[in-house]
């Protein structure tokens, strides 16, 4: 199967929201389930790199997952904000490679 486009993800998820998910929440909604899936990312990232061991029993993540989750949510903001984020990614990669093309250089 080819890679998908983000404009195709941007569709895939707008049509499941349509279809099954209830409509678009509000803004101030998408942004607090944005914190809760970086929290649950956090949480993972340091089980796995940190100090803090999982409690026994705890259901285990998959980082790409957690990310993804990340990323779902962050196309759903879009969405309702009637945002391409590929036009938006091109346009921070364009800013970043001209603003910081030597700042990281050693």
């Amino acid at each position: 199967m080819p890679d998908k486009t983000l404009k195709q993800f941007q569709a895939e998820v707008d049509a499941w929201i349509q279809a099954v998910g209830g409509g678009y929440w509000t803004p101030h909604a998408n942004l607090a389930r944005i914190a809760e899936e970086v929290g649950e990312l956090a949480r993972l990232i340091n089980h796995l790199y940190g100090p803090k061991p999982k409690k026994a029993g705890e259901a285990a993540q998959e980082l790409g997952e957690e990310l993804a989750d990340i990323l779902f949510a962050l196309i759903c903001l879009a969405n309702s904000e009637g945002i391409d984020l590929a036009d938006s990614l091109q346009r921070v990669l364009d800013k970043v490679w001209q603003r910081d093309r030597n700042r990281h250089k050693g």
